[in-house]
């Protein structure tokens, strides 16, 4: 079976390659992105594969049935781009890779985390160019503090987890929060007001959903410490931007630190340093001196990678021999 694959990166090729060829899968790699427009390219494929920032809206998914595609794999954990209420109606099953390398995200919040705090990007550039001057890099020991980690799925935990042996008390909120794990490691979940009050830094690790889009608000950013630190390497929406660009431009924060953004599409994963950056509201939190970010590369592992090439390519091999998919992979239903 030949699987086009949307949005592809050099770094895909090897890893899908490989189990492609284990399971008899040609993958087809297209580094344009899916949309309405592009879809006729997946005419004669029964499955395709995609990323984050294709768009796989009511228009897509329509081309995509009348192209005959009954399958759309999404090399990613998120599926919030995708309608699935259309997939249903047109019968296109959907599935994902629901948990590839949680410990590379934290991992990276975790860099993000101490990047953040020693200026170590800024030293970096300052000695590159012989400037060994320590002012203005003066950071706080994270033992001792307190840390708010928003959503304790894998990652979160994981991240709950490394802060603790940091010597950080620890905070979690969850809507359905394990009791069980925290009360094991003298961890405690707590409301979210109370999260937002006492945390040092407070990092993001929950699902965008309507309940949590804009989540960090105008409101919620009032009632954070005055000079705490915000990690964002969940979902871009999670965070109202222009509410976060206010509270930095009134010095509320002490660092901002993202790996997604609310509008991604066209930006990240791409290479525009010949160009012009449109987006007006990116362009100002690249010109805070308090504010780090990575263009969503927390997944980018060599270990997370071949997890999402193996999970991918054995769900599509299962469809094909009418198989069940892997546990918690189909989200369509």
């Amino acid at each position: 079976m030949q699987v086009p694959l949307y949005d592809a990166k050099s770094y895909d090729r090897p890893f899908f390659e490989k189990n492609g060829a284990e399971a008899g899968i040609s993958y087809l790699f297209h580094p344009f992105r899916l949309t309405a427009e592009t879809a006729a390219t997946a005419a004669g494929s029964t499955a395709i594969c995609v990323f984050v920032n294709d768009v796989i809206d009511r228009l897509c998914l329509t081309a995509l049935a009348e192209a005959g595609v009954k399958i759309v794999a999404l090399r990613c954990a998120g599926f919030n781009q995708v309608d699935l209420t259309a997939a249903r109606e047109l019968g296109i099953r959907v599935i994902r890779v629901p948990a590839y390398s949680p410990h590379a995200v934290a991992e990276h919040a975790v860099a993000l985390l101490l990047t953040l705090n020693r200026k170590t990007h800024r030293a970096y550039n300052r000695v590159r160019e012989h400037n060994f001057s320590l002012d203005g890099l003066v950071g706080f020991d994270l033992h001792g503090r307190t840390a708010g980690i928003v959503g304790t799925g894998k990652i979160g935990k994981i991240l709950a987890e490394i802060l603790h042996g940091f010597g950080m008390s620890i905070r979690l909120y969850d809507p359905k929060p394990d009791t069980h794990w925290a009360d094991a490691r003298r961890m405690h979940y707590v409301p979210l007001d109370e999260l937002f009050s006492q945390s040092d830094v407070i990092s993001l690790h929950a699902p965008l959903t309507t309940e949590t889009r804009h989540l960090v608000n105008a409101h919620t950013l009032d009632m954070m410490k005055e000079g705490a630190y915000l990690i964002n390497t969940g979902r871009g929406a999670l965070i109202d931007t222009p509410a976060l660009i206010g509270a930095l431009k009134r010095k509320k924060l002490g660092g901002v630190a993202l790996d997604v953004y609310e509008v991604e599409e066209g930006i990240f994963f791409e290479d525009l340093s010949q160009d012009v950056l449109h987006d007006d509201d990116l362009a100002r939190l690249l010109s805070f001196p308090n504010v780090l970010i990575t263009s969503h590369q927390g997944f980018l592992t060599e270990d997370a990678l071949s997890e999402i090439a193996r999970v991918t390519t054995e769900n599509l091999a299962r469809f094909l021999r009418n198989d069940c998919f892997l546990p918690n992979t189909e989200v369509s239903s």
